[in-house]
């Protein structure tokens, strides 16, 4: 019998911005269900932002960002004759977000010695700048899949299982 059809719900965009980005980025950040700290920290960091950079919108930063930290291509293991193989496959546009927002909430956590907002809001201007912890990130998986592209024609035959 076939298992029946997840209903993805819409993700409501959050109170401050109007931004549906903003929001899935707070609630990668929120640990333990503990949402209004997640806020506080991403609009505190969206505050020092404003601060440093003396833009009166930090969701630019913010976007740019996304859009500089997301990778074009990304690896995935697939195993053809016994032998394991990376193969490099072009990242879908949720999954560019997805991973740009892990990279990036990543690189603040692993920064010690400042209130995380301030390390978020750091990590952000510098995403945005194309700098920082989140596009060295970037820039190996890239290295790795332009290394791996020998890989690419076992993609063909690549299925999802």
């Amino acid at each position: 019998m076939r298992r029946k059809i997840k209903v993805k719900r819409p993700l409501e965009p959050d109170g401050l911005y109007g931004s549906v980005r903003v929001s899935k980025f707070i609630n990668y950040l929120m640990e333990r269900g503990k949402k209004n700290a997640a806020r506080k920290i991403v609009y505190g960091a969206f505050d020092e932002i404003k601060e440093k950079t003396k833009k009166p919108d930090p969701l630019e930063v913010f976007e740019e960002a996304m859009r500089n930290a997301g990778p074009s291509m990304e690896l995935k293991g697939r195993r053809v004759g016994g032998a394991n193989y990376q193969i490099p496959f072009e990242v879908s546009g949720p999954r560019r977000d997805t991973l740009a927002m892990r990279w990036i909430i990543e690189a603040a956590r692993g920064k010690k010695g400042s209130p995380m907002s301030n390390r978020l809001a750091e990590e952000l201007v510098l995403a945005s700048k194309n700098e920082g912890e989140a596009i060295k990130k970037r820039d190996a998986v890239h290295r790795m899949a332009e290394a791996n592209r020998a890989f690419a024609h076992f993609a063909r035959s690549y299925k999802k299982k």
